[in-house]
């Protein structure tokens, strides 16, 4: 389709914009039967919770709390969920390279295939990675720091809410139109008005927008709380690892988020206005676009896997039974992967013809940033070195990221070799590599970190058969899946191709698609455990609040923590304040509770977000009254909001003591 021809296809309606019957996917068969699949599951739900009377318990206590605990839920919740849709499109991707070569075309039309594509990579960086990641943050940052909750409780519940209305236009927009068919970072031109008239860039762009707004508010919440709201005793330098690594992170998001949203207003502006930022002509340059996404783009990853890093630092520890190796330079090691990742994107530079001085430096510094994540792994070995390793579930995944983790590092210092790179980086040796970093150590950490916090969430640990399943078929599955990449990428094998001429390269195609086969094992092995798990939570309940000897603040609350967290402040003297407590022969307060100050739950994050996805749907599709009737109800909504003083309450001394009372009784009867 020519630019002329593209530009001309675009009619509105005064008041359905551009919506209309033939934004319905009614002749793609696969969307249809997806939608008819959505739609009956969607039914069941519902069916579901009317019939066991659960509307008022998940809107009282779940969508309107802001309490942190539950908020880190959802947001788990929302990851898994979105896993789901994530890694069926990695299924189908699969599939068609697998079979798409020479004569058979395959499945997936080249249209669909990169929606798909698009979609892939969209939902499991915004929407199953970040999720799960300020998940873990917000349960975990106020229990391990002695707070009750975080700084400012009303952001946290609607900073999950925005998350949640990105994910949802996502969703919309694989039965209402169509995704962006132009990679998960969506370059220009290919992304300008002239090659993308469609509305698929649009939902990208407002699914982004919504969600980054919800995920830059949570990082300075969680800032804001790890720096006011240590226990007493606590300095930095006696924070666990964990709360370093989430502070870092939030410092990470805070200042490369608002670029992502500059980025993309731009493009925004480009598309529905013609400023011509990004295009070929009138002085625009798409280059300018690859650089500046980038400048967020890079510290992503480090903001995904800096927490991961901090959730090895816990785990490793409690399995091992000794204290951390190299506590100080794991705390600086930290502090330096967050500075250098913002020299690091600009490796970036590369893939844009620069200068061989630029060149060499920047790889320089990629090679450099290795350095503190080879000192972190080494930190964890000198750990487990002479330590009497329990080798139980979350321990397998700590190990089986050093092993994958390792890889994924070193194809990427050898990417930011400037000669290697110019080679490999259009190739699949690129997608090996990311996907090797971000599964081996992302993905596995988060399974990792969900097993071992399960038992604190819910009173119950996770069924340790089906947890190693789920370890070894993920495992498995990763290498079977990505090291054909590997091997195709050195052999030049182009990335974003969904078509291939040559037969020879069709069985490391289907060997790939093996592994995916195994990972899909992998993910229900991990939905069997949940079930199971609930099943027999009695044989699998935790009384005591530590039910593995572990060694930071959380483990001294009941599993799980009551709603104010701690009865009393705790007093730290030791950067493992609960094992040191442990050991000092720490008893608990029975008496002398005083009423607790806590924050109300409110509707507005919920109704403010649902206004917010309204708003979204109607920019996609140019409602221009809609979008701008939802916007002055988003505003209206706030300023509503910040008239209502009645946000706090307080939880009186009797119900505390009661708690307490409760929680002495279960551990005197279980000793």
């Amino acid at each position: 389709m020519t630019p002329e021809h593209a530009t001309q296809a675009v009619q509105t309606h005064p008041v359905l914009g551009r919506l209309g019957w033939d934004a319905l996917p009614l002749h793609e068969p696969i969307v249809v039967a997806t939608f008819i699949g959505v739609m009956i599951g969607g039914i069941a739900l519902l069916a579901l919770i009317t019939r066991y009377k659960l509307w008022g318990t998940l809107w009282r206590d779940w969508f309107t709390s802001i309490d942190h605990k539950k908020i880190g839920i959802m947001y788990m919740v929302l990851g898994l969920v979105m896993l789901l849709r994530g890694f069926a499109d990695a299924i189908m991707m699969r599939l068609q390279q697998a079979i798409a070569f020479g004569d058979n075309l395959g499945y997936l039309p080249p249209h669909h295939y990169d929606q798909i594509f698009t979609a892939h990579g969209v939902i499991m960086i915004f929407f199953v990675a970040m999720p799960l990641v300020t998940g873990l943050m917000n349960y975990l940052v106020p229990l391990q720091i002695g707070a009750r909750d975080v700084a400012f409780p009303f952001l946290n519940n609607f900073s999950f809410w925005m998350t949640a209305s990105g994910a949802a236009l996502v969703m919309v927009s694989l039965f209402v139109g169509e995704f962006a068919k132009t990679g998960w970072l969506a370059y220009p031109p290919l992304s300008g008005i002239d090659y993308s008239p469609d509305v698929g860039m649009d939902y990208y762009i407002w699914a982004l927008q919504i969600a980054g707004v919800g995920t830059l508010l949570s990082g300075v919440n969680l800032i804001v709380t790890i720096v006011k709201m240590r226990a007493p005793g606590m300095t930095l330098m006696k924070m666990p690892v964990f709360t370093w690594t989430a502070l870092c992170t939030n410092v990470l998001i805070v200042v490369s988020f608002p670029v992502l949203t500059a980025v993309l207003a731009l493009l925004t502006l480009d598309r529905y206005v013609g400023t011509n930022f990004f295009t070929n002509d009138l002085g625009g340059n798409p280059m300018m676009y690859v650089n500046l996404i980038w400048i967020w783009g890079h510290p992503e990853v480090y903001i995904l896997i800096l927490p991961i890093f901090g959730v090895f630092s816990e785990i490793v520890p409690a399995f091992t039974g000794k204290r951390l190796f190299g506590y100080t330079s794991m705390v600086y090691a930290t502090v330096v992967i967050t500075l250098l990742s913002y020299l690091v994107w600009l490796h970036h530079f590369f893939t844009m013809g620069a200068g061989a001085s630029v060149n060499s430096f920047f790889g320089i510094t990629t090679m450099i940033i290795s350095i503190p994540t080879g000192a972190k792994i080494f930190n964890w070995l000198f750990t487990m070195y002479r330590g009497r390793i329990r080798y139980e579930v979350p321990m397998l995944w700590v190990v089986g990221f050093m092993v994958t983790f390792v890889v994924g590092g070193m194809s990427g210092v050898l990417l930011a070799v400037p000669p290697a790179d110019f080679v490999l980086h259009n190739s699949l040796f690129l997608i090996a590599h990311f996907h090797n970093v971000i599964i081996g150590g992302v993905v596995f950490g988060l399974f990792a970190g969900m097993t071992f916090w399960f038992p604190k969430a819910f009173g119950y640990k996770l069924d340790p058969f089906w947890g190693k399943m789920s370890f070894w078929f993920w495992l498995a599955g990763y290498w079977f899946a990505f090291t054909p990449l590997y091997v195709l990428g050195l052999m030049g094998v182009t990335r974003r191709m969904s078509h291939f001429t040559d037969p020879s390269l069709q069985i490391w195609f289907q060997i790939a698609a093996f592994g995916a086969f195994l990972i899909a094992i992998g993910i229900a092995s991990f939905l069997i455990c949940l079930y199971v798990s609930y099943r027999k939570r009695d044989q699998l309940r935790d009384t005591t609040g530590d039910p593995w000897n572990a060694r930071s603040l959380e483990w001294s609350t009941s599993s799980p923590p009551p709603e104010y967290n701690f009865a009393f402040t705790p007093v730290v003297y030791d950067n493992d304040a609960w094992w040191d407590m442990k050991q000092r022969g720490y008893q608990r307060p029975t008496s002398g509770f005083m009423p607790i100050h806590m924050p109300k739950n409110t509707a507005a994050g919920v109704v403010l977000a649902g206004l917010s996805t309204v708003c979204g749907f109607a920019l996609v599709w140019h409602m221009w009254w809609l979008a701008v009737g939802s916007f002055a109800a988003i505003v209206i909504a706030a300023i509503v909001h910040s008239f209502n003083y009645k946000r706090d309450y307080y939880i009186p001394a009797e119900t505390v003591a009661a708690t307490e009372e409760a929680r002495t009784r279960l551990l005197n009867a279980n000793v």
